[in-house]
Parts: C-alpha cells; sequence; structure tokens
C-alpha cells in the first residue's frame, strides 16, 4: 500500500466544503473515468489473466460507485459535466517511463497512489460530515479506496519480481508530494 509523502491540506477540506456541490460532481467524474481506466488494463493487458480478473472486479465497483454518486448528485438537483482532464492525474501519468515493463509497472503503482490520495481525502470528508448517511457512504468509499490502492500494488508484486516495485513506488510517491504541493487547492478530489 502507498504511503503518501505529504498529508493533503485542512485548506483543500475548506474548499471542498465550501462548494460542495463541485466536490460531489468531480467526485462522480473521478468514478466514472476510474471504471474507464479499469477496462483500459483489461484492453491493453488481455493475455495477464490475474489482471484482467482483478480489472473486472475494480470496473464494476468504480461504475457502481458512479451510479451512487449519479443518484446523489441527481438528488440534489445537480448536472453532470463533460469529462475534463485531471491536473493531478496528468501530471503524474507524465511520470511513466517507456518500455513495455516500465510503462506496465508504472501504469500500476501510479493507479495505486491515486487510489490512496482518494482514500485520504475520502477519509478527511468522511470525519469532517455530520454523523449520517452521506457520512457513512464517504466511510464506505474510503474503505474501497484503500482496498484499490492495495489491489494495484498487490498486482505489481505479480507481475514484478524483487524490490523494483517497492522501489520505484518510492519514487513515484516523491513526485506525487511534489505535485501535490504544486496544483491549485480547489474542491476536486485530486
Amino acid at each position: 500500500m502507498s504511503k503518501l509523502k505529504c498529508p493533503s491540506s485542512a485548506l483543500w477540506l475548506e474548499a471542498v466544503f465550501s462548494d460542495f456541490d463541485a466536490f460531489l460532481l468531480d467526485h462522480a467524474s473521478c468514478e466514472r473515468k476510474a471504471s474507464a481506466m479499469a477496462l483500459s488494463f483489461v484492453s491493453h493487458y488481455p493475455d495477464r489473466a490475474v489482471l484482467v480478473r482483478e480489472m473486472m472486479v475494480l470496473a464494476r465497483e468504480e461504475l457502481e460507485h458512479f451510479h451512487q454518486m449519479l443518484w446523489l448528485t441527481q438528488a440534489k438537483g445537480l448536472t453532470l459535466l463533460p469529462a475534463e482532464k485531471d491536473l493531478y492525474v496528468q501530471k503524474m501519468l507524465k511520470q511513466i517511463r517507456r518500455g513495455p515493463a516500465e510503462y506496465f509497472l508504472d501504469r500500476l503503482l501510479i493507479a495505486g497512489i491515486i487510489e490512496a490520495r482518494g482514500c485520504e481525502r475520502f477519509g478527511m470528508v468522511a470525519e469532517a460530515l455530520p454523523p449520517g448517511l452521506l457520512q457513512e457512504f464517504y466511510r464506505g468509499i474510503t474503505r474501497a479506496e484503500s482496498q484499490h490502492g492495495a489491489l494495484f500494488y498487490r498486482l505489481a508484486r505479480t507481475y514484478f519480481d524483487g524490490s523494483e516495485p517497492a522501489e520505484r513506488q518510492e519514487e513515484l510517491l516523491v513526485h506525487e508530494a511534489e505535485i501535490m504541493q504544486s496544483i491549485p487547492i480547489r474542491p476536486v478530489v485530486h
């Protein structure tokens, strides 16, 4: 599991609660993109049976989360927004190295780090919400994100030997901390 090098700022949480509707819409978008990302692993690596099996489960779970977010946003009278590029994710993806093995390893590890950041942030939101259904929902999402982060690291260790996954993950976590400190604080998941 990824050990993030810098925590999210309390200013981020303030931004979320200053425009919670924007946060909810971004969260819905993130769930939709996460499902698509899991399916992209299936499409790019159909010969890796363990990966395909795990990504199909993940894609369905992320799609269910998107469905839950759709209900939540529509109940609030919100309309989903067109997909936008996520600055954090774009910067993380720039860390991917060339070469088939390096590319595959980096994609797995970056996906896990992104899930770990989501876990941290959803946990912050859950703890800041008043007791009730929405708080329980975000606690459940936090648990799911934690499992997803661990899944990607486990897959990296399945397909790569020795210390390579752990060493590369440490490098990527340093980059992730730099990215977190460089992007503006907004009411979005990442």
